[in-house]
């Protein structure tokens, strides 16, 4: 019973972070999807040209990214090269998994580092058009590889348990390949 409620805990907590990060990355891209319509039709129409529209727009995208990562992860949309679990046996492809997401947590964690270090140092920094920190910046390389950790930490998880349990209901251990999972 313990087992159970600490799983539903945690699914409730992911559920929470799956439903704020599509809607913190909707809004964003509405938001940057109107800024930069504002944009065009203040140039074109109008003939004057917002000063912080443009760089409003580039900040948008680039939070929109960071957090993105954590999101095509979550779905399995990445670009994964398959070639090879495809051919394997189901508990080889999940060892092979393993291996895949330990180099994701270590290249995420090195950036997650970095990214941390970049913004306090940029925190004097200011965009020319927003007038905010460029730290503001930073802090979306930062707060996307920590989501991607967790996204990756999960995902060891599960082809660990696949690797000791064998093949989810649905599949049989003789299937091949572990690309699905």
């Amino acid at each position: 019973m313990r087992g159970f409620m600490k799983e539903r805990k945690e699914n409730r907590l992911f559920y929470l972070l799956n439903h704020t990060e599509e809607i913190v990355i909707v809004a964003m891209f509405a938001l940057m999807v109107a800024v930069i319509f504002l944009q065009v039709i203040m140039r074109y129409v109008f003939s004057n040209s917002l000063s912080w529209s443009e760089e409003l727009g580039k900040f948008l995208f680039v939070w929109i990214t960071w957090l993105g990562i954590s999101l095509g992860e979550r779905k399995g949309e990445h670009i994964k090269i398959t070639m090879l679990t495809d051919r394997l046996p189901f508990r080889v492809a999940q060892a092979v998994n393993i291996l895949s997401e330990i180099v994701v947590i270590v290249i995420c964690a090195v950036t997650f580092y970095y990214g941390i270090s970049l913004v306090f140092s940029q925190m004097g920094t200011h965009y020319a058009g927003i007038k905010i920190s460029v730290s503001w910046g930073y802090l979306a390389v930062v707060i996307g590889c920590g989501l991607m950790i967790l996204r990756s930490i999960w995902g060891f998880g599960r082809s660990l348990k696949y690797l000791f349990k064998g093949a989810p209901a649905g599949q049989d251990g003789a299937e091949k390949g572990g690309a699905g999972q």
